[in-house]
C-alpha cells in the first residue's frame, strides 16, 4: 500500500489537481451569476451544475470520473440530499474572467499530461456543466410566465469558457 495521493499516481501535483478539481464547481458559480436571478433560480442552477458534476462519476475517461468523484466529496452528493451553499462572487464579471483563465490553464495542462480522450472529455464535462446550469432556469417573466431561458451574458459566458477550453 502506498501513502501516495490518487492524483500523483496519474502524474499530477497537488496544485494541478486543485486546478482541475476546483474548476468543474467554479465554472458552475459563474454560469449561475453569468446573470443575476432570485435565490429560487439560483438554487435551481446550482443543482442542475451538480447533477452534472455527480454524474460525470460514471464517465468513461478515468479522469473525469476521479474528478467528479473528488468534486462531490468536497461539494456534496446531490443522491444523498447534501447541498453545498450556493456561492454569490461580489464581482461576478471577475470571477467570471478568473474561472475563463483558470480554464485556459488546465486545458495547457490536461494537453501536456493526459491522454488526449480524457483531456477532450474534461474540457467537454466542464461545457456540459455550464449548459446545464444556464438552462435551468428562466430569467424574466411574470409568474413564470415568458423570460429567457438562457441570456445573452449567459452565452457569452459559455461562449468563452468553450474558447477559452479550445473547443
Amino acid at each position: 500500500m502506498t501513502d501516495e495521493p490518487m492524483y500523483a499516481t496519474l502524474g499530477y501535483t497537488d496544485a494541478e489537481w486543485g486546478l482541475l478539481t476546483g474548476l468543474p464547481q467554479s465554472v458552475l458559480t459563474a454560469a449561475s451569476a453569468a446573470t443575476p436571478d432570485g435565490a429560487r433560480k439560483t438554487r435551481a442552477e446550482s443543482a442542475a451544475g451538480l447533477d452534472e458534476i455527480a454524474d460525470a462519476r460514471a464517465s468513461a475517461s478515468p479522469l473525469v470520473a476521479t474528478i467528479a468523484a473528488a468534486v462531490v466529496d468536497l461539494a456534496g452528493d446531490p443522491e444523498r440530499g447534501e447541498e453545498p451553499p450556493v456561492i454569490a462572487p461580489d464581482d461576478p464579471a471577475a470571477y467570471a474572467a478568473d474561472v475563463l483563465q483558470r480554464a485556459t490553464q488546465a486545458a495547457a495542462l490536461l494537453a501536456a499530461k493526459a491522454p488526449a480522450a480524457d483531456a477532450q472529455t474534461y474540457r467537454h464535462w466542464l461545457v456540459e456543466i455550464a449548459d446545464s446550469v444556464v438552462g435551468a432556469a428562466t430569467t424574466g417573466g411574470v409568474l413564470g410566465i415568458g423570460g429567457e431561458t438562457v441570456t445573452e451574458s449567459e452565452r457569452r459566458f459559455r461562449t468563452d469558457l468553450a474558447t477559452a477550453l479550445g473547443n
